[in-house]
């Protein structure tokens, strides 16, 4: 059985939920560890925005760009919308994950 990768697309918020942020990764518990730790300089950083409210799974790299494309055009209401489908009370789907230190941590972890 060959290996399949998995790709997230995924939305950030800061404590009040004034701030959004998309993003793609191949793994996303490693990075939403590298959002909460802001150990990589730029926009997350800057605004604190580190709570994971919502995130897609694909096995196809271009699909989750497009995706991430995607989203990143729409009107600030529209991804509002996205997250509030899923996560109606903006919960940190995160929030549980770092208990462990984190080379402990599955890089597989599913949704």
């Amino acid at each position: 059985m060959p290996f399949e990768r998995q790709y997230f697309v995924y939305l950030l918020t800061n404590w009040n939920h004034k701030v959004i942020y998309v993003g793609v990764t191949n793994n996303l518990i490693r990075r939403v560890y590298e959002h909460k730790k802001k150990l990589i300089e730029g926009f997350t950083k800057k605004y604190n925005v580190s709570k994971l409210v919502y995130y897609e799974e694909t096995n196809d790299v271009v699909a989750a760009i497009s995706r991430e494309k995607e989203i990143k055009k729409w009107r600030r209401e529209k991804k509002d919308n996205l997250v509030i489908c899923s996560n109606p009370n903006w919960q940190d789907l995160s929030s549980e994950w770092f208990s462990d230190p984190p080379e402990k941590i599955s890089p597989c972890r599913s949704k």
